[in-house]
């Protein structure tokens, strides 16, 4: 008989126990009201495309004030012209030494990049020409659209015309960082003694 009743108070207790569970994990409503870090859900900042009164001219997204460098970023104060391209021939030279590593780094971003076009050794026989675009001129053997043989193409003007483009090549700043246009222009230069 106690073990009866030892058994009956258990089922009860498992009962009981079970009925509450599902009697509160039913419940729609399960916030507690509280809210942890409004600013994750309602956040107060105006995105770019928004309309701003903080400032005179209404727009959130603003360029920088004249004469800033953005952190990370590197300036070539060298337009987009002739006569840009003919004054970074002069004046820029490549501080990167042309070690194993950035010869091989520049090889790789090579191949990547230039060699669709370009050819994997500089002759300008890359995939594309098979597709009817006009062959860039060999580096070794060509001679330069802006005049001038390829073999003869300065750190300046590898640089210049990596950062903004020619003829039907686009630029490929955004693609490449500053360091590893650098990387290129080195082993662009060993292209040259093909």
């Amino acid at each position: 008989m106690l073990a009866m009743n030892k058994f009956r108070i258990l089922g009860l207790a498992v009962i009981t126990i079970t009925a509450s569970i599902v009697v509160t994990s039913c419940d729609s409503k399960r916030s507690t009201g509280w809210e942890y870090a409004p600013n994750m859900y309602e956040h107060i900042a105006y995105d770019p495309d928004q309309k701003n009164p903080n400032f005179k001219d209404g727009k959130t997204a603003q360029l920088p004030p004249a004469g800033t460098t953005p952190i990370g970023f590197t300036r070539f104060d060298y337009p987009n012209t002739t006569e840009g391209y003919a004054a970074a021939s002069l004046e820029v030279k490549n501080l990167l030494q042309p070690t194993a590593k950035n010869m091989e780094d520049g090889k790789a971003l090579f191949i990547t990049f230039c060699s669709p076009c370009h050819g994997v050794t500089g002759q300008g026989d890359g995939i594309v020409t098979t597709h009817g675009f006009p062959p860039p001129p060999s580096y070794s053997k060509g001679q330069s659209s802006r005049g001038g043989a390829m073999k003869d193409l300065t750190d300046g003007k590898i640089y210049h015309t990596i950062t903004y483009g020619l003829n039907a090549m686009g630029s490929y700043a955004s693609q490449l960082s500053p360091e590893e246009r650098w990387k290129v222009v080195l082993y662009v230069h060993h292209l040259q003694t093909l």
